[in-house]
């Protein structure tokens, strides 16, 4: 089955691109059945995709057609072949709002760089609810055409049998079913005259050259405004300090006014309500995809949901009372059974790689960790944008900076051999339950090269390995 689905891809892409595939590269799996695949020849590339939920990938390239023709940011189509469940797309590449939230972020506050890759989101998205609504055939939409009662109630149950039954909490069905009737009917009343992207959270915001992509919107259906905000602001493991949520939530607000009018308290009323079913429907595929089916990885995302229930259960009033689902909502929060996936207890005994960039002319960091040994590596080999004037002033987190060392030097060559000597280490210290590998990169001045490939690195082990990360750039931090 895999290498007919390999060989599809490759005529796809051929026919395509006019060219003989170099490589064919299978891409992590995520929270679907569908298979991604990176396939490319020379500068012409592409990600080509499978997946055998016909109704779903029609979904997905009607909505896609339909964006692309409203000047929305998402990828190309560049090849269909529906009858045998295959098509490519445009490669926006790496890197996600995730990914940079989930390495730049400090505890209880995130860098002002992403803080603006979440505006620019956030400014984008009533494009996508109240300009890509007009002339969207919502007949392709799949499950459902609406965010209605049924939606609503095929979350709530998902929520209960996955996430509840299996984490073993004890609860009233009847009473429990009376708070969901009574929690969706108050729901039911906000206006859902919109597109609702269903699935608009940090992992599905690419970002290419300081701008956000969107991916992963063939849920979509029409709905309310609130539902997609309290998806991207409630995304469980970006972990985004309530200072930032508020702060995102008014700017939002603002954004949105520049569409259409809206009442403010009325959207908040509505707001935390939406926040409420969307971290249940979040519960419940984390319950789905890690208890019933195994894969343990979705399960480290629970001490980070059950935190933002405890703010939501001590700071949040419902025009609808939900007594018995709020009891139920505290005992998960205290609950013995799930704080063995705290993150704090996982942490302690977790593989950290300290990873600098610095300057050969103020000398190699040390490894304060007292454990000796870990890599050096030497970027000035790597031809260097600082010796031009118009980068003197930049640094290697500038997109032109990153375009210069991508296309004018071998950076992705010595990367590659980096990564796999890493990769190694990493590998062998998880078995060893090693706690600390450091790992330095060092140019001349600091600023370029050395932190291009620190980041770079920081990205590549936090998709590959379950490990903690921590990056310091030792020039930047002086400014």
């Amino acid at each position: 089955m895999e290498k007919a689905i390999q060989n599809e891809l490759i005529r796809l892409f051929e026919n395509w691109s006019g060219r003989k595939y170099e490589k064919f590269q299978p891409l992590p799996s995520s929270g679907s059945y569908r298979k991604y695949f990176r396939i490319s020849s020379g500068d012409r590339k592409a990600i080509g995709v499978f997946n055998s939920d016909k109704k779903e990938n029609l979904s997905f390239t009607k909505f896609t057609e339909h964006f692309l023709q409203k000047g929305l940011p998402v990828p190309v189509l560049y090849s269909i072949d529906l009858e045998k469940d295959n098509y490519l797309i445009q490669d926006l590449g790496d890197s996600t709002l995730f990914d940079i939230v989930s390495t730049e972020r400090e505890k209880d506050k995130i860098h002002g760089q992403t803080m603006l890759l979440y505006k620019r989101a956030i400014e984008k998205l009533p494009e996508f609810q109240i300009l890509a609504h007009k002339g969207l055939d919502y007949k392709y939409c799949y499950p459902r055409q609406v965010f209605d009662k049924q939606s609503m109630m095929w979350d709530l149950n998902y929520f209960k049998y996955y996430f509840l039954k299996l984490a073993k909490i004890s609860f009233d069905e009847q009473k429990l079913e009376d708070n969901f009737d009574a929690l969706t009917k108050f729901l039911l009343k906000a206006d859902n005259n919109f597109f609702m992207y269903r699935d608009f959270q940090s992992r599905n915001i690419m970002i290419v050259d300081n701008e956000p992509y969107f991916i992963d919107y063939q849920g979509g259906r029409k709905g309310p405004l609130q539902y997609d905000l309290a998806s991207l602001l409630f995304d469980a493991k970006a972990n985004l300090p309530e200072q930032n949520r508020v702060e995102l939530l008014e700017y939002y607000i603002d954004v949105v006014h520049e569409f259409i009018n809206i009442d403010r308290e009325k959207f908040l009323d509505f707001y935390y309500g939406f926040v409420l079913i969307r971290m249940l429907q979040a519960m419940g595929a984390y319950g789905f995809r890690g208890f019933y089916e195994g894969k343990t990885h979705f399960l480290k995302s629970i001490p980070y949901v059950i935190k933002n229930l405890d703010w939501f259960v001590n700071n949040t009033e419902l025009p609808v009372k939900l007594p018995f689902l709020f009891e139920v909502l505290k005992k998960i929060v205290s609950s013995d059974e799930l704080k063995k996936y705290n993150n704090d207890n996982e942490n302690a005994n977790k593989l950290t790689a300290e990873i600098h960039s610095f300057s050969y002319k103020n000398g190699i960091p040390i490894d304060a960790s007292g454990n000796g040994g870990g890599f050096v590596f030497d970027c000035r080999a790597i031809h260097n944008p600082g010796r031009y004037e118009e980068y003197k002033d930049l640094t290697g987190l500038d997109a032109q900076v990153k375009k210069f060392l991508e296309e004018r030097s071998g950076v992705n060559t010595f990367l590659e051999n980096v990564f796999n000597l890493v990769d190694l280490s990493v590998e062998e210290y998880t078995v060893r339950n090693f706690n600390h590998l450091l790992i330095n990169f060092g140019c001349t001045g600091g600023r370029h090269r050395s932190v291009y490939c620190a980041e770079k690195l920081a990205g590549h082990l936090q998709k590959k390995f379950d490990i903690r990360i921590l990056l310091i750039h030792n020039e930047l931090e002086k400014y």
